[in-house]
């Protein structure tokens, strides 16, 4: 019975230390080891062996790129604006010995180092520039950040900017910016409107003016003809005074007969007699 109980503990331990001894690590991930608490080595994917009790799997590393959030933070820029910018940071532990025994928490330190680099970087930029300077910021970022991190053994492979944007105090005084530089362009296109119409108001008032004065000089000179051809035609005898009077007697006679205040108009019989009277008078 003793020797049984012997056999089992014996299986037990040799079962227990192949074990021990036999590491499959999984795709996508690395095993630092330590022996005697040194690191001894680092374990590939697949089937490893270590010597059991001697060597242990001291930290359980993944190859696949992790993405760490950067939180948001208050960024001043240059002219003193303050928005509010986060990032995303997409890296790759390409050294795990380095990672675990370079820095205590790789996560927290690059977190910080993005978050400094990103207020250094929009500190050297005004307001506008920040805002619209995405990429150029990116850029500034993975170069100021890839060489520090290197010495963990980690790359990183891009940094997004998430959002940049301004903070709810400085939105509201843009916004009421903004809305005063529109009132001021509408003003401003108002009065030029009025201004346009005043210059082509007064455009027509003198192009009037002059077709007005055009047609008087036209019809001074047409009234200048006429006198002429009337002289002449005196020269001949009476009876083209009498058409011509005749003819605006009778046009002024229609004229009071369709005034308002007009009410009966009494014509002369004889109205060749009664024209003859006024070049009477004239001449008299």
């Amino acid at each position: 019975m003793p020797g049984i109980t012997l056999a089992f503990i014996l299986f037990a331990l040799v079962v227990v230390t192949i074990g021990l001894g036999v590491r499959i690590v999984p795709q996508g991930s690395k095993h630092v080891v330590q022996r005697l608490g040194k690191y001894h080595a680092t374990l590939g994917p697949g089937l490893n062996l270590i010597i059991p009790y001697v060597d242990t799997v001291a930290y359980k590393v993944t190859t696949k790129d992790i993405v760490l959030d950067i939180p948001s933070q208050e960024v001043i820029t240059r002219d003193n604006a303050v928005i509010i910018a986060n990032a995303l940071a997409y890296i790759n532990i390409v050294a795990p010995e380095k990672a675990v025994y370079g820095v205590e928490n790789y996560v927290f330190a690059i977190q910080s180092l993005v978050q400094t680099s990103l207020r250094s970087i929009v500190g050297e930029m005004d307001l506008d520039d920040a805002l619209s300077s995405r990429e150029m910021i990116k850029a500034k970022l993975k170069a100021g950040i890839s060489d520090d991190i290197a010495d963990w053994g980690i790359t990183l492979k891009t940094v997004e900017i998430q959002d940049i944007k301004p903070s709810p105090t400085m939105q509201h005084a843009m916004e009421e910016q903004a809305a005063a530089e529109r009132a001021r362009r509408a003003t401003v296109t108002r009065a030029e409107g009025d201004k346009s119409a005043a210059i082509l108001q007064a455009d027509g008032r003198l192009e009037a003016s002059r077709r007005d004065a055009a047609a008087q000089v036209v019809l001074a000179e047409a009234s200048q003809t006429a006198i002429r051809k009337v002289a002449e035609a005196t020269q001949t005898g009476e009876l083209p005074v009498v058409y011509l009077l005749g003819e605006k007697y009778i046009e002024a006679m229609r004229g009071i007969a369709q005034s308002q205040n007009s009410k009966l108009v009494v014509l002369p019989a004889d109205l060749p007699a009664a024209v003859r009277g006024l070049i009477g008078s004239l001449k008299g």
